[in-house]
């Protein structure tokens, strides 16, 4: 997540927005992101409900067994048409921002 806040200028020049979805609670994301300094938009879905439309819940992974969002990285256009998209297994396992620009730059 870092990684992409310091890497907003090569997004931005590209036209791309980043956005992140998890399911804390907004006001846990809101102190997360500020006590990080993330710029970007983060979303809150607690109930799971946007990120069981994409198939990204990883049942019982998080703390005391709570379900937690699969990482996952999209490149999603204007439309709404998936481009890209980058699945994995393991909440420590992400695409870094480098792939990404790398997948847009060469659709």
């Amino acid at each position: 997540m870092r990684s992409f806040q310091r890497h907003l200028g090569d997004f931005d020049a590209r036209g791309i927005r980043v956005v992140a979805i998890s399911t804390d609670a907004t006001d846990v994301t809101r102190r997360h992101c500020q006590k990080l300094g993330f710029t970007y938009t983060f979303l809150s879905d607690p109930k799971a409900e946007v990120i069981g439309l994409y198939g990204l819940v990883h049942q019982g992974a998080g703390p005391g067994g709570a379900d937690i969002a699969r990482p996952a990285e999209y490149l999603i256009d204007s439309t709404g048409i998936i481009r890209w998209m980058n699945l994995t297994e393991s909440v420590t396992v992400r695409a870094r921002p480098e792939q990404v620009l790398k997948a847009w730059d060469d659709h």
